[in-house]
C-alpha cells in the first residue's frame, strides 16, 4: 500500500491565529486518515494554544527531529525555534516574525528535498518578516525564488471558483507600467497547465479580465486591453488554449460569469481577491501554481484581533490541507496518464472533457 501523503504545515506568526486554526483543523478525525501532518514550529507554542482552544487537549502529538521520523498516526511537530521566545497573542513582534520565517525555511527545505509531499503555510506578517529578511514580499514570491523558477501564479481556489492574478504583491501605481502581453500570456499558460495537471480538467476554459473600467471602453478609458491584453489572449488561442476576454471586471462578477469558466485571470491583486474573498472567504485557499512543488495557504491574514480568543474559523486552513492532498494526488494521476499515453500513442476523442466549475 502506498504511503499517505505527508503534508508540512508552517506555524506562521506565533502571535496570530495560525496555531489556533492548525490545532482545530488537525483535530478533525478525517485528517489522519487522509495524510500525515507535520507542523513546523514550536511544540511549546503548540501546547500554549492547545490550552487556549481547550476542547482539543487530547490530540496526540509526536515531537520529531526530521520529517523522515514522522509517525503516520500522530500530529508530528518539528521544533524550528528555541523555546525561550515570547508568545504574545495579538501583538506583532520581531520574535514572532523570525519564528515564522525559520519555520518557513525549514519546511521549504524539506519540500524541495522531497521529505514532504506538500506544504501548507499559516499566515505571517509580511512587513515584520521583511524586517528580518529584506526584500520579502510574501510566500508566493519566496517559493518562486526558492524553487529557482522564473514565474509562478497566485491562484485563489474554492469549491465554486478559481481566480488567478497577473501581478502579485505590487503597488497599484506600478501595475499598468509593468504589464505586457508576454507577462499576461505567461500567466495564462501557467493557469492552463495547472488546471490540467493540478485540477484534472482536460480542456480548461479561462476568462481574462481587463485592466481599466469597462475594459477601456474601446480605448476611451485606456488602451491596455487593445494594446496588451487582447493580443495575449489571441496568442494563447493560437496555442490551443481556451482563453476568452478581456471582460469588464464589474459586469463579469456581478452577472456571475465566473461560474461559466474553469478559472478567471485578473490583472492585479485586489481586482481578483476582492470578489473572491467576498464570495468564498470561509473556504478560500491560496495556491501557488506553476511550481514543481505543492503549496497552499488559507486565504486570510494573521488576524491579530482574534488571536488567543478561540474565535478563529479553521475552515480555510482545513480546506488548504485537503486541497494540498488533492493536488498531490492529481499530479500523480496526471503523470501516470502521460506515461501511459507515451506507451500506447495518442488517443483521439474528448469524452473525458470536464466542463467549467
Amino acid at each position: 500500500m502506498a504511503r499517505k501523503t505527508v503534508i508540512g504545515i508552517t506555524q506562521g506568526d506565533t502571535n496570530g491565529i495560525g496555531y489556533e486554526v492548525i490545532i482545530k483543523s488537525l483535530s478533525d478525525a478525517r485528517i489522519l486518515d487522509m495524510c500525515t501532518p507535520i507542523v513546523y514550529g514550536s511544540s511549546r507554542a503548540f501546547g500554549f494554544y492547545r490550552k487556549q482552544v481547550g476542547e482539543n487537549e487530547n490530540i496526540a502529538t509526536n515531537i520529531i527531529n526530521t520529517a523522515k521520523d514522522c509517525h503516520a498516526k500522530r500530529i508530528n511537530i518539528v521544533n524550528c525555534v528555541s523555546d525561550n521566545f515570547r508568545i504574545d497573542p495579538g501583538q506583532p513582534s520581531q520574535e514572532g516574525a523570525m519564528a515564522a520565517l525559520e519555520a518557513l525555511k525549514a519546511a521549504t527545505a524539506d519540500l524541495l528535498n522531497g521529505d514532504i509531499d506538500a506544504m501548507v503555510t499559516a499566515p505571517l506578517n509580511k512587513k515584520s518578516v521583511a524586517l528580518c529578511m529584506p526584500g520579502f514580499t510574501g510566500h508566493t514570491e519566496f517559493l518562486i525564488n526558492a524553487c529557482g523558477c522564473s514565474d509562478g501564479l497566485m491562484f485563489l481556489v474554492s469549491d465554486k471558483m478559481r481566480v488567478g492574478v497577473v501581478t502579485n504583491h505590487m503597488p497599484l501605481a506600478d501595475v499598468a507600467g509593468i504589464l505586457n502581453a508576454e507577462m499576461i500570456l505567461g500567466k495564462i499558460r501557467l493557469m492552463n497547465e495547472s488546471l490540467m495537471k493540478d485540477f484534472n480538467i482536460v480542456r480548461p476554459k479561462i476568462a481574462v479580465l481587463g485592466l481599466n473600467p469597462h475594459s477601456g471602453d474601446g480605448g476611451l478609458l485606456g488602451d491596455e486591453e487593445i494594446r496588451i491584453i487582447a493580443p495575449a489572449i489571441e496568442k494563447a488561442d493560437s496555442e490551443g488554449i481556451l482563453a476568452f476576454g478581456p471582460y469588464s471586471p464589474d459586469g463579469f462578477f456581478s452577472t456571475h460569469q465566473q461560474y461559466m469558466f474553469d478559472a478567471v485571470l485578473a490583472m492585479y491583486h485586489d481586482q481578483g481577491l476582492i470578489p473572491f474573498k467576498a464570495l468564498a472567504f470561509d473556504s478560500g485557499v491560496n495556491y501557488t501554481a506553476g511550481l514543481p512543488v505543492v503549496r497552499t495557504s488559507p486565504d486570510h491574514g494573521t488576524a491579530y484581533e482574534l488571536a488567543g480568543k478561540n474565535y478563529a474559523n479553521p475552515m480555510p486552513m482545513l480546506s488548504s490541507i485537503y486541497l494540498a492532498a488533492d493536488i498531490v494526488r492529481n499530479r500523480r494521476m496526471y503523470s501516470s496518464m502521460r506515461e501511459d499515453r507515451m506507451q500506447v500513442g495518442p488517443v483521439s476523442g474528448n469524452s473525458g472533457v470536464k466542463g467549467p466549475v
